[in-house]
């Protein structure tokens, strides 16, 4: 399997003519290999556009400004993390803005310190970069495709090795480096092994309300201290969570919440595994509409106090686009995906499943994954 071209690749070219371009996401995600799609010749590390701070000699003409001449474009990567790197950005990008385009990548602490301080404000856009997609992997998928991305996740290396040896230690690796590297240069915990462990806990999540009262239990911690943690996976790009929705005429819960991984081949349950995966492609959707045209987007899910539930509802300007349930098989439409069609003014619903029927009634449509996909133009 070999993927060329990203999904972001248009929008960051229209960006780099006036702006700088922050690349964040995932560790792993393949952030540094997407910036050098955008170099002329040799794609790689090798290129003299290609500045990483964590290489010494690298850091040092960084730091004196010591640039190729008839470079069109500069990578710097992880230059983040120098204390004073807003700063050095801003007088590189104000001194080279004229002659050259800025790419900046870097891990969770580049989206995490880029939010304090304005010295950089108006001088750059910022895009997250997503796991791999359905519609990215091929112009026209398959089934098997579908179970590919199930079972390997999204991230390229195990995706593209297709080795379930491979996915093990990459999963492992990845998270020792997450928990004992990002998180060690972004917070100050001492507890690491019950945040590791705490990690090991969430995949068995999925799917079902979150309680942290549970989790609070498991690791003998308080509720207030769990609740940091989970705040910190989330700025590590381990999980994310999504709140409830609560439209007129519906006695929607508005405390739970439900939590998604970034990697969703951590997962065992094929039915938690593959909503977990349309959460992220929903999460994809709507950073790809804030990051690339500034719509102030949500995904959220929809639940009743009478345990009614619709998996998610995806809000763009405060207003509900569409909603989405889950289904691993083809069934008849869910009791309530009809009730809350009748008693909402959500305009569509979508009943999404790994089988091949489709067909719709009124506001709700049922079909194949794939076809969702596609129907919305996901990237």
């Amino acid at each position: 399997m070999e993927i060329k071209t990203r999904y972001l690749k248009q929008q960051i070219m229209e960006i780099l003519s006036h702006k700088m371009v922050f690349i964040g996401g995932p560790r792993q995600v393949g952030k540094t290999t997407f910036s050098f799609s955008f170099l002329e010749g040799e794609q790689n590390e090798k290129h003299p556009a290609y500045f990483n701070w964590d290489h010494a000699v690298h850091a040092k003409r960084i730091r004196n400004m010591e640039f190729p001449l008839g470079q069109k474009l500069l990578i710097l990567d992880e230059v983040h993390k120098y204390a004073r790197w807003r700063n050095l950005v801003k007088g590189i990008y104000d001194t080279e803005k004229s002659i050259r385009s800025i790419i900046v990548t870097g891990s969770a602490r580049l989206d995490y310190y880029r939010k304090s301080g304005d010295s950089l404000l108006g001088r750059y856009q910022y895009f997250r970069l997503h796991p791999f997609s359905i519609l990215e992997m091929t112009a026209k998928p398959e089934p098997r495709d579908l179970e590919s991305l199930l079972r390997f996740g999204g991230f390229p290396e195990p995706l593209m090795k297709q080795s379930e040896k491979i996915l093990r230690i990459w999963q492992r690796d990845r998270m020792t480096r997450v928990i004992r590297e990002d998180l060690r240069d972004l917070e100050r915990v001492r507890e690491i092994t019950l945040i590791e462990r705490l990690a090991e806990l969430l995949p068995q999540k999925i799917g079902s309300p979150l309680s942290v009262n549970s989790l609070r239990e498991d690791l003998q911690v308080d509720h207030k201290t769990v609740e940091r943690w989970i705040i910190i996976l989330e700025n590590l790009y381990v999980c994310f969570r999504i709140l409830p929705y609560g439209p007129p005429k519906v006695r929607a819960v508005k405390k739970e919440n439900k939590l998604y991984l970034w990697d969703w081949s951590e997962i065992k349950d094929p039915g938690a595994r593959f909503e977990n995966l349309v959460a992220c492609q929903l999460l994809k959707y709507c950073h790809y509409l804030e990051d690339s045209e500034g719509y102030k987007m949500e995904l959220r899910f929809l639940r009743d106090t009478d345990k009614r539930e619709i998996d998610f509802v995806v809000i763009k300007d405060g207003t509900a686009l569409f909603a989405v349930e889950c289904k691993t098989g083809e069934k008849s439409i869910g009791n309530s995906l009809r009730y809350f069609a009748d008693r909402t003014a959500i305009p569509h619903f979508y009943q999404i499943h790994r089988g091949e029927k489709s067909f719709s009634q009124n506001k709700i449509t049922v079909l194949p994954f794939i076809e969702f996909c596609q129907k919305l133009s996901l990237p």
